[in-house]
């Protein structure tokens, strides 16, 4: 195990490396709040199974809202180009993990962005990375559609924006009422999207089987 530029990287039997990136001191603090969390749960921490529980925890829920170090609107302009393309681009099927901020218990699902260009496009990645960047924090459903719909409008200025997002909430699966197969879905659209024509074709096309 070696530090590299303050993380950490990692190698298994197969020969996989990883290099996760943390913070030292917030790891320390949020693996000693994990370990009380535990023993007020009735748990024992320091048996084996829960020895390294703690830090793996505080990593994996830095990673997990890792979103708040993010720009959203940094990731589009430095991969913003100039091109007389008008009609619609749509990435769809753009996985989503995110945490619901009233439980901290996960939801998931499919995000699915398009964007009608007005004079500049993006890199389509990044708006993959702009649905990560906001997803990657603790949310609600609602405020991270309409995020991530404001960013490439104010960013791209395009003539309109659409984006829908659909998602199982463990909250809702796991515990309170513990509907296994409910699916929320919301919507957030600008300019051109506005209208019933633009915004039936996005829907057509989102909910078509072309690849």
């Amino acid at each position: 195990m070696e530090i590299i530029n303050d993380g950490i990287e990692t190698r298994d039997d197969f020969g996989y490396s990883k290099i996760e990136r943390y913070d030292a001191e917030s790891t320390r603090q949020l693996a000693e709040n994990y370990r009380n969390i535990l023993k007020l749960l009735g748990e024992d921490p320091a048996r084996e199974g829960l020895l390294d529980t703690p830090v793996r925890v505080a990593k994996a829920i830095q990673f997990l809202t890792s979103g708040y170090d993010i720009n959203p609107s940094d990731i589009l302009s430095k991969a913003r180009f100039k091109e007389e393309y008008k009609q619609m681009v749509i990435v769809k099927d753009i996985e989503v993990y995110s945490i619901c901020e009233h439980h901290m218990i996960p939801f998931f699902g499919k995000a699915h962005v398009a964007y009608i260009p007005n004079g500049y496009i993006t890199g389509l990645s990044k708006i993959a990375r702009v649905v990560d960047a906001y997803a990657r924090r603790l949310q609600v459903q609602e405020r991270m559609t309409t995020q991530i719909r404001d960013c490439i409008q104010e960013t791209l200025q395009p003539i309109g924006v659409a984006v829908v997002i659909e998602a199982h909430h463990l909250c809702m699966m796991m515990r309170g009422i513990q509907k296994q197969n409910s699916v929320t879905t919301t919507s957030a659209f600008t300019g051109e999207f506005l209208k019933e024509p633009t915004r039936e074709e996005f829907i057509h096309l989102i909910g078509s089987k072309l690849h």
